[in-house]
């Protein structure tokens, strides 16, 4: 049920879906932290120029934002109507088809072997069917050292009544996908290493969530609160392996 209703997901969440879709991440109200993450995924992949799977794409956005930064980027996804999206995506940013191109599949099944550098699921692995299945499926697709980026939610997802609310309106599927799954599942399908990092919103939020108050102060009262240090050395030391994380697994 899920791959249906992700393919009619775009014709359902109607025309002001489909232009919030076009012009993320300016359109979102997380737009800030959307962009922050990018910068942090960039900073974590390999150097353009290079070959990238960019898988569950949507709209495109994630796309047109790796190929503009260099890379030679390939944009997949279940829905007829998003890659159709994506390629409007790509002709308003003046992107040629030898930078930025766009497939129509599913990422649980195979990909063609060894071809690309690396991949991301930006927040789409976690509306997979058989997410083991996906990541079987990259790492197929990288070539060796390739590394595939993951920008998924943790424990407690599903249950958000906004994921509730999504589950029930649209039928797709809105998993919990923490690291400690996500790295099992990598191990098992071949990948040799991995580093977990805390989501850029986690940093955001400690560092920059009390805006309305003088930045000297505010950071000094958050970092006199009980277990506010430990919080941060966790978060940078020894990434907790049920938030909502970032993940660099390599072949």
């Amino acid at each position: 049920m899920s791959k249906a209703a992700e393919v009619a997901y775009l014709d359902n969440i109607g025309d002001a879906g489909r232009a919030h879709s076009l012009f993320k991440p300016f359109s979102d109200p997380l737009c800030g932290v959307n962009l922050l993450s990018m910068g942090v995924l960039m900073s974590l992949l390999p150097p353009p120029p290079g070959r990238l799977l960019d898988l569950g794409c949507g709209g495109g956005w994630t796309s047109t934002f790796f190929a503009q930064r260099g890379y030679h980027v390939l944009g997949q996804d279940i829905a007829p109507s998003m890659i159709d999206l994506a390629h409007e995506n790509r002709l308003r940013n003046n992107l040629t088809l030898d930078r930025l191109d766009f497939i129509c599949g599913d990422y649980e099944d195979s990909l063609e072997e060894g071809q690309f550098d690396c991949a991301v699921f930006f927040d789409s692995l976690h509306h997979a069917d058989d997410e083991a299945s996906a990541i079987r499926s990259v790492y197929r697709a990288l070539k060796p050292g390739g590394i595939l980026l993951t920008h998924e939610p943790g424990e407690g997802h599903s249950t958000n009544p906004h994921s509730v609310a999504a589950m029930q309106q649209y039928g797709v599927n809105e998993k919990d996908m923490p690291p400690s799954l996500i790295v099992r599942h990598a191990l098992q399908a071949g990948f040799s290493s991995f580093r977990v990092f805390p989501m850029p919103q986690d940093i955001l939020d400690i560092f920059y969530g009390n805006k309305g108050r003088g930045p000297g102060n505010w950071f000094l009262q958050r970092l006199r609160r009980f277990g506010l240090l430990r919080r941060i050395e966790r978060m940078v030391y020894d990434a907790d392996m049920s938030s909502s994380s970032i993940v660099l697994l390599t072949k």
